[in-house]
């Protein structure tokens, strides 16, 4: 069904918004608009570099001391999450934070970490190829990834459920997407889980979910699948124009990336998230950044020390 006229200028802007959130604020500048939100840097915690670690039985920390800084694989595009200012570069959000606080832990100011951006179907390969250190980016454990690379973790569990445009009638759950488009990220835990398990619906993949969100917009997508912890800064950004439809069909235990083998930095970073959580930098973190959505923070997951000898 055709959508009129003015609903679809309001999703042109939205979606140009949603690529760069200083537009948004320009956009919504008339009487009665929300506030830009995002991470508030002055709430953010200061982590306590632990100069004196040392870590010599990883390969992966010994070359990151020598240049003296980490590289961290991120996602730029995903709102209270992992995102870059285009103007500024700096990368900001929950997963940048986490990536922060393990820095701090290995003994590297979190100052001097290099953020490099890495599409989903991109991480493996990144890892194992030393392009980075590791990797913090809404990235789901699952035993198929175990076998190309090592997770920390989990710090956090999300669940996968649906974008939609916020006058969509017709989608409350997987169940409705027969003959639907749906566009999810290439590569991701949550596209393949609508191939193998919703195989009516017409599933559309890209690079980033900022793409597919543009396309929810304009009309060309039904609607849009991942974490819901994706969705929520989505839907925050555009209120007026989406929605998350229905309640979320599974678990996403997100994980640290690391190179596969590299156990003694997957423990150590085990070990960075359990301190970080008991000392509340944790919850601060989700607090400046995720929380910012409305949702409160739940309660750690417990980390999975697999393979672990103790």
């Amino acid at each position: 069904m055709n959508a009129p006229m003015p609903s679809r200028t309001r999703r042109a802007a939205a979606a140009l918004a949603l690529a760069a959130l200083a537009l948004l604020a320009a956009a919504c500048g008339k009487e009665g608009s929300p506030p830009v939100k995002g991470p508030k840097p002055d709430q953010l915690p200061v982590y306590h570099v632990d100069t004196g670690f040392r870590l010599p039985d990883s390969a992966t920390w010994r070359a990151a001391k020598s240049r003296g800084h980490l590289v961290v694989g991120a996602k730029e595009d995903q709102p209270y999450l992992g995102e870059k200012d285009p103007a500024t570069g700096v990368y900001s959000g929950y997963d940048i934070e986490i990536a922060k606080m393990m820095s701090a832990s290995l003994g590297f100011d979190p100052k001097t970490i290099r953020f490099r951006t890495i599409a989903s179907a991109n991480r493996e390969t990144a890892l194992q190829n030393g392009q980075i250190d590791y990797y913090v980016g809404t990235y789901t454990i699952n035993d198929l990834r175990k076998r190309q690379v090592g997770f920390a973790g989990p710090y956090y569990i999300a669940g996968q459920s649906l974008l939609v445009r916020k006058d969509e009638k017709g989608i409350e759950g997987p169940q409705d997407l027969a003959g639907k488009k749906v566009c999810s990220a290439a590569g991701s835990t949550p596209l393949q889980r609508i191939q193998r398990d919703y195989p009516k619906a017409i599933a559309v993949a890209y690079d980033t979910y900022s793409i597919c969100v543009d396309n929810l917009l304009s009309l060309q997508v039904d609607a849009v699948t991942t974490d819901d912890t994706i969705l929520m800064g989505f839907a925050a950004k555009a209120p007026d124009e989406l929605r998350i439809a229905g309640k979320p069909f599974s678990k996403e235990p997100y994980g640290i990336g690391v190179p596969r083998g590299d156990n003694a930095l997957r423990f150590a970073l085990d070990d960075a998230i359990e301190a970080h959580e008991k000392n509340g930098d944790w919850k601060k973190a989700y607090d400046a950044t995720l929380g910012l959505s409305g949702v409160p923070a739940p309660k750690p997951p417990a980390v999975d020390r697999y393979g672990s000898p103790s």
